[in-house]
């Protein structure tokens, strides 16, 4: 009986991206903490948020977290972080 062989690895072809504009200068900005409901990452938002805040003069900073981050972030959630300047998602464990 023949042995059919699978290779795991993608085959597909990456497309270029465009990496996003950076900002400037994070003074005065609104930046978007997206807490993705794994263990940790609370916390490290929370001292993330202190830092941008004392060292870089962030004006204003937006928390919002996922339901759970086994799955993608809802379309509610996501329309929340639209006026943000930028946004920092957490992964801790």
């Amino acid at each position: 009986m023949p042995v059919t062989l699978v290779s795991p690895m993608n085959d597909a072809q990456a497309r270029a991206e465009t990496a996003a504009a950076r900002l400037d200068t994070l003074a005065g900005k609104t930046i978007a903490l997206l807490d993705i409901s794994k263990p940790g990452g609370s916390w490290l938002l929370d001292r993330l948020e202190h830092v941008l805040r004392e060292k870089f003069g962030v004006a204003r900073v937006v928390r919002e977290a996922k339901p759970t981050y086994t799955k993608p972030a809802p379309a509610a959630l996501l329309e929340k972080l639209r006026g943000a300047d930028a946004v920092i998602e957490a992964l801790a464990d």
